[in-house]
């Protein structure tokens, strides 16, 4: 199987060895079908000298598609970490206290496995035009390969989200599953050269305030994750027409409102069923489904399997 760089090892220029390593913070997620991501803070050494980087690896295997799926990794350098919880240290977050002992500076290398089964969720009809990053997609593309991204604005800003964010449990999930979905949105167009504000065809989206509006309507759907919401109450919500709000959350996040909004239960679903270990009654419940068989038809669905096949993987 196809073995992409270590992109630490990329951004440093030269082999890092194990010892040079101090983790103070770790988070992992392997969940079956679901992305696979880990995100680990290393304590920076002075001496050190870092490049920010992305990597963008496609791993193709033709005699067993099971094994195809793509990897996002990045390296940032320069974030600081504070050993206190933030709800404590607020003060020495908002660098109001810049002697403080408890705040270190870090090198943060985070990685996010997004399978074929999960991919399969943003792939456009077969008799669609083909483009490199659906053929990626869809692993039409015949051999693996992986490429170095820049790193835009957009992309630092999801970055520096998730490792900043103060969200646990359920709520993290959440908000981490969303980030992600963004994630492979930038870095595919990134690695095509797509523009980015400019390149919009909605004309409405070159105003800054609308586009906000249209990040708001996605924040509002991921705190209503078990509290459907028709269009028509999205939009006025957000005070946004109808129509532009449909078009411009197509444009800016690469998906439908209701396509984004079922991926992000169906992903909660799967957390809540094989972290929490939630009965299917307990999750169709909390996400707001009329009957067990309702949730079951759309998590198969989305994930090819039964809520109650999942424990078995």
């Amino acid at each position: 199987m196809y073995q992409a760089p270590d992109i630490l090892m990329m951004a440093y220029k030269q082999p890092v060895m194990q010892g040079q390593l101090s983790l103070v913070d770790e988070k992992e997620r392997h969940i079956p079908g679901s992305v696979q991501y880990s995100i680990r803070r290393y304590e920076r050494h002075p001496q050190w000298s870092l490049d920010d980087m992305g990597m963008l690896a496609y791993h193709y295997k033709k005699d067993d598609p099971s094994q195809n799926y793509l990897e996002l990794q990045f390296c940032i350098a320069g974030n600081v970490y504070c050993r206190k919880n933030s709800a404590e240290c607020s003060a020495c977050k908002a660098s109001e206290t810049p002697g403080c002992s408890e705040k270190v500076g870090t090198v943060d290398v985070l990685s996010f496995r997004f399978l074929a089964v999960h991919l399969s969720q943003f792939g456009r009809p077969r008799k669609a035009e083909s483009t490199l990053s659906q053929d990626i997609l869809d692993f039409r593309h015949p051999s693996s390969f992986s490429k170095i991204l820049s790193i835009c604005g957009r992309t630092r800003l999801v970055l520096e989200a998730l490792l900043g964010h103060g969200y646990t449990d359920s709520l993290e999930n959440i908000f981490i599953n969303a980030q992600c979905q963004m994630l492979l949105l930038y870095s595919l167009e990134c690695m095509v050269g797509e523009k980015e504000v400019e390149g919009f065809q909605c004309k409405f989206l070159a105003n800054e305030a609308d586009r906000e509006k249209i990040v708001r309507a996605r924040e509002i759907l991921l705190e209503h994750i078990g509290e459907p919401l028709t269009i028509k109450e999205l939009s006025r919500k957000v005070a946004i027409n109808e129509c532009y709000l449909k078009k411009g959350f197509k444009e800016m996040f690469g998906t439908t409102i209701f396509d984004f909004y079922q991926s992000q239960r169906m992903e909660h679903a799967r957390y809540l069923l094989y972290e929490k270990g939630l009965s299917v009654t307990e999750v169709s419940i909390m996400l707001g489904y009329s009957s067990i068989s309702h949730f079951s038809t759309a998590f198969k669905k989305h994930t090819g399997l039964k809520p109650c096949e999942l424990l078995l993987h």
